[in-house]
């Protein structure tokens, strides 16, 4: 296969398993709480990631612990809690639909603490970004009365987190193996998220709630596949072509979160696929040369 048409192929991969993530959160924190799901879907991530240690850590990666530990944090760990505690106010379609933002911040990121070379479309891009954000917060607020658009800017600082960790790993981890990139991430953060989650209620709740193993299961499918799979084939991604081509996953991530939201009687209107679509007229600005992230 073409090597331009394997980073489609695995970008579509990607759009499937995370544009599922956001309703697998929902379905978790119908019996846990929002932060109890975070920390279980980190610390599930690094119980499957396990396995994996005794190839992949190793004293010769030990000098970039901190770079892992940043993509751990930032890529992982930060964003779990904050999309969760989104999706107490909005909908898993309307956080879906936030977290198209993350290319804008990636190249933000990328200019302001990586040096890297932007030009005025790519400027022009960020804006309408910017303003389709607002546009559909707007919307949602007044089209749907269950909907708090402030929780909305837990999706923006999750998409800051993200598009940071997607800079790290293009500038700092380069030439290290996806499967050591997120081994080594989420075994630093894994035993973090874990010793948080047995100091709450979870537990009790589990033993307690009659629905608690079914959540439990969509929990450990959000983690293994949102939180090991994808960040494997995410690194990949990155190192094949560039970062924000690889956070440009979010222009499909969307498509099949609304499908979900449907399908879970969500209400998605009009107005939101305009906005929508100008978040990701100003994405398709971002990703306009010669905005390549290389580090001058």
């Amino acid at each position: 296969m073409n090597s331009k048409y394997k980073n489609w192929f695995l970008l579509f991969i990607l759009s499937l398993i995370w544009g599922s993530s956001f309703i697998l959160m929902k379905k978790g924190m119908q019996v846990y709480s929002s932060n109890q799901v975070a920390a279980l879907r980190i610390f599930i991530a690094f119980i499957a990631v396990i396995p994996l240690m005794f190839k992949h850590v190793n004293k010769s990666l030990l000098k970039h612990w901190k770079g892992f530990l940043c993509m751990g944090l930032f890529g992982s760990l930060i964003p779990a809690f904050f999309f969760t505690a989104a999706q107490i106010g909005i909908s898993s379609s309307l956080t879906a639909m936030l977290n198209t933002l993350t290319p804008v911040f990636t190249l933000i990121v990328g200019v302001l603490i990586f040096k890297q070379k932007t030009s005025l479309i790519n400027v022009v891009g960020i804006l309408i970004g910017f303003l389709g954000a607002i546009g559909l917060l707007m919307v949602s607020k007044g089209g749907a009365t269950n909907t708090n658009v402030w929780y909305g800017f837990f999706v923006v600082l999750a998409a800051i987190c993200n598009a940071l960790a997607a800079s790290i790993i293009k500038n700092n981890l380069g030439g290290i193996s996806a499967i050591s990139c997120t081994v080594w991430s989420i075994g630093l953060v894994g035993p973090i998220a874990g010793a948080y989650l047995f100091t709450t209620d979870f537990t009790y709740r589990l033993a307690t709630n009659p629905m608690a193993w079914q959540s439990l299961g969509y929990i450990a499918v959000l983690a293994v596949f949102s939180s090991v799979i994808s960040v494997i084939l995410f690194n990949i991604l990155i190192g094949r072509s560039s970062a924000i081509f690889a956070t440009s996953v979010t222009y499909l991530v969307p498509v099949v979160a609304i499908g979900w939201g449907f399908m879970d009687n969500e209400q998605v209107l009009f107005w939101h696929f305009i906005w929508i679509g100008v978040i990701l007229a100003g994405v398709f600005l971002v990703n306009k040369k010669p905005a390549v992230l290389v580090a001058e």
